[in-house]
């Protein structure tokens, strides 16, 4: 084995096992926030809807922030690099604020409130700042579109995995560290458990910073002005299109968004969420790892208008089959894990393919804005995912302790299925127009 192919590994292992920790501590924070506030922090109706609104406007913020942070990031000039001193020092406050946002004080509702949305806002900043470097280092890392495909995709991989821990596990560590719960578990446990994992967690992100180099090119020495990144980032026709086609398809994130809140309502154990979240892991992993191997036969355009084709399906198909039975519940939510997962390894890698295209047609190469909307369109889904169920819950009008009735857990059922296969299909559209170079669009 060759000295490049030895650091090429070294680089796959530490950016997959960054990306690992990273994705743990998102899918806590995303996945179980929620459900902390308003089954351990008892947040009334009133305030899950302040909350969902607090949550939405910060995400928005953040989100706009995004192709901010990522012009800063191909301003910057430092003997790390660009890049890679962000990850850095973005680590421990993400880890920090993490425990912090599961640490609500028991005082008025107003005052949690308060501290909530200010605890949040920042959370979602620092976030941004070890985020948008990340998936920029790997567009920079790594040359060879083949070998960036597989690095994305067992990123995307992996940080199933780590979804599949947190949601299978964080569970279970809040009760452990649950002490005088007398075997229940309490808002303490999970505030302790969140610390300590998103310590690790962000322990793990740090291999980034350590094992990675960013790309050597004739543009490194280019002083580039804010100007200049966004006048080309508005000239990458292929990027703009799957943003939109991206933001028009949130609703694929309304399950992880609201999942744990149903299962409450529909089943009246959280910790069926554990069989909900198993099934989506396991459909994203086995596509995140096969996708990769579908890109070499069929063009990320054609295998994204598929895949939203048969997920829209799928989703229409589990709204009429009902929540009743819950092994078909489990059954059509993995086959919509196989699409999600199609998903997300598609849409960066069109996203790193749009990079070096535009460098190519216009000498500029903008990893850090560019990788920005990655994230941007992220935080955007999730926002809207958010809101939208947000909505669904404030109509059907749930809170802690309330009489669950069954017009109250159908509403919430179609917030999870309806929704998400509207969005499929209208995501499609944008697809429809995606090119590089300005050639035909790749069928």
């Amino acid at each position: 084995m060759s000295v490049s192919d030895v650091s090429v590994r070294k680089q796959t292992v530490s950016i997959v096992t960054a990306g690992f920790g990273q994705n743990f501590v998102l899918t806590t924070v995303s996945t179980f926030l929620l459900l902390y506030l308003v089954q351990y922090a008892d947040i009334s109706v009133a305030g899950i809807a302040v909350v969902t609104g607090i949550i939405t406007v910060a995400k928005i913020v953040d989100a706009v922030l995004d192709p901010v942070m990522g012009s800063i990031i191909d301003m910057t000039r430092t003997r790390w690099g660009k890049l890679r001193p962000y990850i850095l020092f973005s680590a421990l406050p993400v880890a920090a604020l993490s425990g912090l946002l599961f640490t609500v004080p028991d005082i008025d509702e107003p005052g949690e409130l308060l501290y909530f949305g200010v605890a949040y806002l920042l959370w979602g900043l620092a976030y941004t700042v070890c985020d948008v470097p990340f998936w920029g280092l790997i567009g920079s890392a790594f040359v060879d579109p083949d070998a960036r495909t597989r690095v994305i995709g067992s990123v995307r991989a992996f940080g199933a995995i780590a979804l599949g821990l947190s949601t299978l596990g964080m569970p279970w560590i809040a009760k452990a560290l649950s002490f005088g719960g007398g075997g229940e578990t309490t808002a303490q446990g999970w505030s302790l458990a969140v610390f300590i994992t998103s310590a690790l967690g962000m322990g793990l992100f740090l291999l980034a910073f350590f094992n990675a180099r960013e790309r050597q090119t004739t543009a490194v020495s280019m002083r580039l002005t804010f100007r200049q990144l966004f006048s080309t980032l508005a000239k990458n026709t292929p990027l703009l299109m799957v943003l939109l086609g991206s933001i028009l398809g949130f609703g694929r994130f309304i399950v992880q968004a609201g999942g744990a809140v149903f299962v409450v309502i529909a089943y009246g154990d959280e910790g069926t969420f554990t069989l909900v979240g198993a099934s989506i892991i396991a459909g994203l992993v086995i596509s995140s790892f096969a996708t990769p191997a579908l890109l070499r036969r069929w063009s990320g355009r054609s295998l994204l208008i598929v895949s939203s084709l048969v997920a829209m399906g799928l989703y229409l198909g589990l709204y009429f089959a009902g929540f009743e039975n819950l092994i078909v519940v489990l059954v059509f939510i993995f086959l919509t894990g196989l699409t999600l997962g199609i998903f997300l390894v598609v849409q960066a890698t069109m996203i790193a393919d749009s990079v070096d295209d535009v460098e190519k047609r216009l000498g500029v190469r903008n990893d850090g804005i560019s990788f920005a909307t990655l994230t941007f369109v992220s935080k955007i889904m999730n926002a809207v995912a958010l809101l939208v169920f947000g909505v669904f819950i404030v109509a059907a009008g749930y809170q802690n302790g309330v009489d669950v009735t069954p017009a109250m857990q159908q509403t919430v059922f179609s917030s999870i299925t309806l929704v998400p296969a509207i969005s499929c299909l209208l995501s499609i559209v944008p697809f429809l127009f995606y090119r590089l170079g300005g050639s035909k669009p790749v069928s």
